[in-house]
C-alpha cells in the first residue's frame, strides 16, 4: 500500500492520539489482550503473530485501523472482526496467508492483502458485501493466472484504486476479468512482462471498457530483459488514460523509444518515471515524430545508473508543445541543460528538486534574458544553494516566476534582495536563516513558508511589512507567543504548529479577520485555564488538525492527554464570575444568617455567650471563693419587677417570718458592684434559687439571665436547687425557643402553683417552707458538694 494511501487512511481514522497503539517489533505472538476500549488505530506489524482467531478484538468496537504486516500471519479467522464495527483500513500485506481470507466487512473502505502466499486469485463470495471498498491490493507471487471468477465477487463494489500483482510474470489472463471494475479510475500493475505482452494487451483492453484514467506499471520489465516487441502499442487505443507512471523498472534506449512512439499517438498526458535505473551507457536520442505530443508534463523522480557515464538525453522539444511541467528529481545533475531552460516556451513549472544544482551552477552557462521566458513556478528544493541576494537577482530576470522553492538548502543572508513584483510566493523552509530573514523579504509575497527556520518570534512590525500576506508557514520554529496586538487583516492560512507556544491567549484572533485556516498542534499546551478560551471560544472549523496534533504537555498530570479531553469548568477560569458569584453567595449567607439570628434570637444568644466568658474569667480568678463551708441564703428571688407586689406582699413575709434568709436584688445586691456578678453572686451563696414564673418573667431578659445560671447550677451542682413558682400556668410549647431548657424543666421537675383557693394557700406555704429549711441540717455537706462541683465547672468552661 502506498504512503499516500497510508496517509489518506490515517487521516480517516485517527481523531486522538491517545487512541493510537503502536506494538510494532515487541516479539508478540498473538495479539495482546487488555487493549484500551477506545483504540482506532493498532499496528503489531513486525512480530510472530500467525492467526487473528474469533474474539481476539471482540473489546475494541472503536478499531478503524488495524495493521498486521510482516508478522508471519497465516490465518484470519471469519468472525475475527465480528464486533469491529468501525473498521475501514485493513493491511494484512507480507504475510504467509495461503488463501485469500474471508474478510468481508461491510465497512471496509481499504484492504490490503498483497504480498502474500495465496496461489490464486479467487475472492470469498463474503467479498460482495464490501461495496464501500475504495481501494483494493493482491498480490501473490504463488498466483500466475486471472480466472474471470475470481474477482466476480466486487461487481458492484466501488473500487476506485485496484493495486495487481505479486511482482512476477502472469502466465494466464482471462479477458474480462478486470472490465467487472465498473468504477476503476486507477490500477497500478505490479507484473513483469518481457518478450510476451499479450497478457498486458488484454488487461489494457478492459482497463479501456472501465474508463480507467491512471495506469501505474510496477517492475514493468525485469532486468536484463531485451525488449523485442512493442508492449505499449495499445496505449493509442485507450481513450481514457491520461497518466501512465513506470515505476521501480529497468529501462533502456528501445523501451524509451517504443514507448516515447506511442506516447505520442495516444492520449496520455501525464508521463511519470518513478526510481527507474537506466541500464545502459549509451546516448539516448528520440527521433522527430511527424506530430506533436499530447504530454502536458514529465516526472523524473530517482534515476539510477550502474555504467560507467551517465546517458546524454536528446529530444527534440519541439514536438512538446503542450508542456508545462517538467520534474528532474534525483538524478544527480549539477548543471542546467540550457536546450530546456529556452527549448520550451510553453514550460509554466520546473522542478528540479533532490539534486547537485548550485547558484553558478544553475545560472552560469545560459543566457539570462532567454531563461525560461513563460516558467511561473520554481522548485529549487534539496540542493546546495546558498546567496539569497544572488538568486534573487537572478530570478527577477524570469518575468513571469510567481513562486520559488528554495527549502532544504544552505540558504544565507549576505546582502539585500531586489525581488520581482511579480513573485509572490517563496519557500524558505529548512534553512538556518533566524529572526533576520523578514528584513530580506519583498512586500509583494502573497505565501510564505519560513517553516524550521530558527524563528523565535513574530511581530507586528514584521507583519506591517507584507501587507499582502495570505498564507504564512512557521511551523517546526521555536515561536513561544503569538502577540495580542497581531494585525493581519489579508491573512487567510496560518501554520505556527511544532513550535514552543503554550497557550495561545483570547484576543489574538481579532487582528486576523479574514482567517480560514489555522494549523497549531503539536505545540505544548498547557491544561490549564490559560488554554479555556482556545478550547471554548475558537470555532474548531478553523483547525483541520484539530483534535488529533492538540495534547497537553503540563501540568505533569495532565501530559499527553489530547487537548479536547481537557475541559475546565467556565467559574473555574473566569476570576470576575468567581469575584461575582463569590459576592453573591456570601450575601446570601450573610442573609440567611441574619434571618435566621433574628428568628432564634440569636442576640440573647449573643448576650449569654459574652456573659459566659465572664463566668470562665470568674471562675479562673475566683475558684478560692468556692471553697466556703456554708451558704448566706436559704434562696434567692428571681421575679419580674411586675411581679414585686406578690413578691413583697406574700412571699417575703411569709418566709422570713418563719426565719428564712432570702435573696433579693432590690435589697441584698451590692452597689456598685456589675449586676451579671450580683447574680452570680447571689445565686452561688444561695442553697435553693425560687423562680416566680409569670409571663411577665418571660419577657424579662435579666429573669433569663437569672434562669440560665441557676439551670446551669441545676445540671452541673444539686440537680433540688430550683424551686418553680407559677404565680400563673405558663404552657410549656408557648415559652420563646431561648426557653428550651426551661421547657424540658417544666415537662421533668416538679413546680408549686399558686393557687387562687384560700384553703389551698396553707399547703403552698407549708410545701415551699420545707423545701428551703431542709437545707439548715445538711448546709456543710451540701456546700462541700458545691464546691467540688463548682471546681469542675470552672475546668471545664
Amino acid at each position: 500500500m502506498g504512503s499516500n494511501i497510508n496517509d489518506r487512511a490515517m487521516k480517516t481514522c485517527m481523531t486522538l492520539r491517545e487512541h493510537v497503539v503502536d506494538f510494532t517489533h515487541h516479539n508478540f505472538t498473538k495479539i495482546p489482550e487488555h487493549l484500551p476500549t477506545q483504540t482506532e488505530y493498532l499496528d503489531v506489524s513486525d512480530n510472530n503473530i500467525s492467526r487473528i482467531d474469533k474474539g481476539q478484538l471482540r473489546n475494541l468496537t472503536q478499531l478503524c485501523f488495524l495493521k498486521a504486516t510482516h508478522c508471519n500471519l497465516q490465518f484470519i479467522s471469519p468472525s475475527a472482526f465480528e464486533n469491529n464495527n468501525r473498521l475501514m483500513i485493513l493491511n494484512v500485506s507480507h504475510n504467509l496467508l495461503k488463501t485469500i481470507p474471508d474478510v468481508g466487512m461491510h465497512t471496509l473502505t481499504i484492504l490490503d492483502l498483497s504480498r502474500n502466499q495465496y496461489s490464486n486469485y479467487g475472492l470469498p463470495h463474503s467479498f460482495g458485501k464490501l461495496q464501500d471498498l475504495d481501494v483494493l491490493a493482491l498480490g501473490s507471487k504463488l498466483a500466475v493466472s486471472v480466472n474471470l471468477t475470481d474477482f466476480a465477487p466486487l461487481k458492484g463494489a466501488s473500487v476506485k484504486h485496484f493495486i495487481f500483482g505479486g511482482g512476477v510474470l502472469l502466465q494466464q489472463y482471462k479477458p474480462g476479468s478486470l472490465a467487472q471494475f465498473k468504477l476503476l479510475k486507477e490500477v497500478t500493475l505490479n507484473i513483469s512482462f518481457c518478450q510476451s505482452f499479450d497478457v498486458f494487451d488484454q488487461i489494457l483492453m478492459d482497463l479501456n471498457q472501465t474508463k480507467t484514467q491512471e495506469l501505474n506499471l510496477m517492475q514493468f520489465v525485469p532486468r536484463f530483459c531485451n525488449i523485442s516487441a512493442d508492449p505499449f502499442h495499445m496505449l493509442k487505443h485507450c481513450e481514457s488514460i491520461h497518466t501512465l507512471a513506470i515505476i521501480k523498472t529497468w529501462i533502456n534506449s528501445t523501451f524509451l523509444v517504443k514507448l516515447a512512439k506511442n506516447i505520442w499517438d495516444s492520449p496520455i498526458k501525464y508521463l511519470n518515471f518513478i526510481d527507474i535505473v537506466y541500464n545502459e551507457d549509451t546516448s539516448f536520442k528520440l527521433p522527430r515524430q511527424s506530430t506533436t505530443s499530447k504530454v502536458q508534463s514529465i516526472v523524473i523522480d530517482g534515476i539510477r545508473h550502474y555504467q560507467y557515464r551517465y546517458p546524454e538525453f536528446k529530444i527534440c522539444v519541439d514536438q512538446l508543445t503542450d508542456l508545462t511541467y517538467i520534474k528532474f528529481s534525483g538524478t544527480g545533475m549539477n548543471i542546467l541543460p540550457c536546450n530546456l531552460s529556452s527549448g520550451i516556451p510553453s514550460l509554466q513549472t520546473l522542478d528540479f528538486s533532490n539534486n547537485l544544482l548550485t547558484d553558478r551552477g544553475f545560472w552560469w552557462w545560459c543566457p539570462t534574458k532567454q531563461t525560461f521566458p513563460a516558467l511561473r513556478h520554481l522548485s529549487l528544493s534539496h540542493n546546495r544553494f546558498s546567496m539569497l541576494d544572488y538568486i534573487s537577482q537572478q530570478t527577477k530576470e524570469m518575468n513571469l516566476l510567481e513562486s520559488l522553492d528554495l527549502s532544504f538548502n544552505s540558504i544565507s543572508l549576505s546582502g539585500p534582495c531586489t525581488w520581482s513584483s511579480n513573485l509572490t510566493e517563496l519557500s524558505l523552509s529548512h534553512n538556518n536563516l533566524g529572526n533576520n530573514v523578514f528584513n530580506y523579504l519583498s512586500p509583494h509575497f502573497r505565501r510564505l513558508d519560513l517553516s524550521k527556520t530558527g524563528i523565535t518570534a513574530i511581530s507586528q512590525e514584521v507583519l506591517s511589512q507584507l501587507p499582502n500576506l495570505m498564507h504564512l508557514i512557521l511551523s517546526s520554529n521555536s515561536i513561544q507567543t503569538i502577540p495580542l496586538n497581531l494585525r493581519a487583516p489579508v491573512l487567510q492560512v496560518l501554520h505556527i504548529d511544532q513550535n514552543a507556544i503554550a497557550y495561545i491567549s483570547k484576543g489574538v484572533l481579532d487582528g486576523l479577520p479574514n482567517l480560514e485556516t489555522l494549523v497549531a498542534g503539536k505545540n505544548p499546551f498547557s491544561c490549564t485555564c490559560d488554554s479555556y478560551w482556545f478550547l471554548t471560544g475558537v470555532d474548531k472549523s478553523l483547525l483541520p488538525d484539530w483534535p488529533f496534533d492538540y495534547t497537553c504537555s503540563t501540568p505533569t498530570a495532565f501530559a499527553n492527554t489530547s487537548l479536547v479531553n481537557f475541559q475546565p469548568g467556565y467559574l473555574s477560569c473566569q476570576p470576575w464570575l468567581q469575584a461575582v458569584v463569590s459576592l453573591s453567595v456570601l450575601t446570601i449567607i450573610s442573609a440567611v444568617f441574619g434571618i435566621t439570628f433574628y428568628v432564634c434570637d440569636g442576640a440573647w444568644y449573643t448576650k449569654m455567650l459574652w456573659v459566659w466568658i465572664r463566668v470562665k474569667r470568674r471562675a479562673r480568678k475566683g475558684e478560692d471563693r468556692l471553697l466556703r463551708n456554708s451558704f448566706r441564703y436559704h434562696a434567692f428571688i428571681s421575679y419580674s419587677q411586675h411581679d414585686s407586689a406578690w413578691v413583697d406582699t406574700q412571699l417575703v413575709p411569709t418566709l422570713e417570718g418563719a426565719g428564712l434568709s432570702l435573696c433579693i436584688h432590690e435589697r441584698d445586691f451590692v452597689p456598685g458592684q456589675w449586676i451579671v456578678d450580683n447574680i452570680i453572686n447571689c445565686v452561688e451563696d444561695s442553697y435553693k434559687t425560687i423562680f416566680v414564673l409569670s409571663q411577665n418573667f418571660v419577657q424579662s431578659d435579666w429573669c433569663n439571665y437569672e434562669l440560665f445560671f441557676a439551670q446551669h447550677r441545676a445540671i452541673s451542682v444539686d440537680q433540688d436547687s430550683v424551686v418553680f413558682i407559677l404565680l400563673e400556668p405558663i404552657p410549656p410549647d408557648s415559652l420563646p425557643r431561648r426557653f428550651l431548657k426551661l421547657r424540658t424543666l417544666l415537662r421533668k421537675q416538679t413546680y408549686l402553683e399558686w393557687p387562687k383557693n384560700d384553703c389551698k394557700k396553707h399547703l403552698f406555704w407549708k410545701s415551699l417552707r420545707s423545701m428551703l429549711q431542709a437545707g439548715n441540717s445538711v448546709m456543710k455537706d451540701v456546700a462541700a458538694g458545691i464546691t467540688e462541683s463548682c471546681a469542675l465547672l470552672a475546668d471545664q468552661h
